[in-house]
This record gives C-alpha cells, sequence and structure tokens, in this order.
C-alpha cells in the first residue's frame, strides 16, 4: 500500500498534534494531582518520550471511523483498551530498550508497573475526547 505525499503529511501533522496535546493534558493532569495531594505549585509533568507515544493516536483515527455506530460506553470501553495495550507495549519496549519506564504505578490496581486499573475512568474519557478532537480535525482539514 503506498501512501501519497500528502496522506502521508497529513498523518505527520495529526502525530504531532496528537503528541503536543498529549504532553500538555498530562502536564496539566499532573499538575492537578499535585494540587490535590497539596503542593499549592502545582508541579507539573511529562517525559520527551511520551510525544510519540501519544502521537501514536493517530492510529486510532481509522478505529473510530470504523466504530463510530456503536454505543458511546462500547466505543469508550474499546479505547480504553487499545490506549491501555499502547501504553503497556511502551512501557515494556523502553524497559528493554533503555533499561527504565519512565512511568511506574505503584498502586495495588497496577499491572506490572505499565498500566493501572485505577486509570480507566480517564482513559476511558480520554478516548471519547478524542473522537471529537479527530472530528474537528476532520472537519476543519488539518
Amino acid at each position: 500500500m503506498e501512501i501519497d505525499t500528502s496522506t502521508a503529511l497529513r498523518l505527520l501533522r495529526r502525530f504531532a498534534i496528537y503528541g503536543l496535546i498529549g504532553l500538555a493534558v498530562e502536564v496539566i493532569y499532573t499538575g492537578l494531582s499535585s494540587l490535590l495531594a497539596g503542593d499549592l505549585s502545582m508541579h507539573g509533568f511529562s517525559f520527551v518520550v511520551m510525544f510519540p507515544i501519544y502521537g501514536l493516536a493517530v492510529l486510532l483515527e481509522p478505529l473510530h471511523s470504523r466504530i463510530s455506530h456503536h454505543p458511546w460506553w462500547v466505543r469508550g470501553f474499546t479505547y480504553l483498551i487499545l490506549i491501555w495495550s499502547i501504553e503497556y507495549i511502551s512501557g515494556a519496549f523502553l524497559r528493554l530498550l533503555i533499561g527504565a519506564c519512565p512511568w511506574t504505578y505503584t498502586d495495588a490496581l497496577n499491572v506490572n508497573g505499565y498500566i493501572t486499573l485505577r486509570m480507566a475512568p480517564e482513559w476511558f474519557i480520554a478516548g471519547l475526547v478524542f473522537e471529537r478532537l479527530h472530528t474537528f480535525l476532520d472537519e476543519h482539514r488539518i
């Protein structure tokens, strides 16, 4: 399957958009989490390696197009499972590649430190928000 130049540029642009939005949301999320933990400085953070991981959301676009007719809760669970899969595989790959995973979940609901079931609501909602972003990008031909 060949990809023409305009399609390749669109995918690259969306990869960058998803990567940057993912980083920004993570910094805001961790900053608010630190505030809830009593840190008034609202220290938020992310890892540079998260940019390409969040950018992989571009791979969810064809799925969104195929499952858009399903109920919202089916779509949300589908995204949740895929996001967990990407997070788990990315964490395991990074540990194999560089000897460490930048994130390590330690709560009782973690799976090998790469994912945590505690994050299910956040990833469920993130998948549904992704749909809105994908639709926006399509409608505005970005």
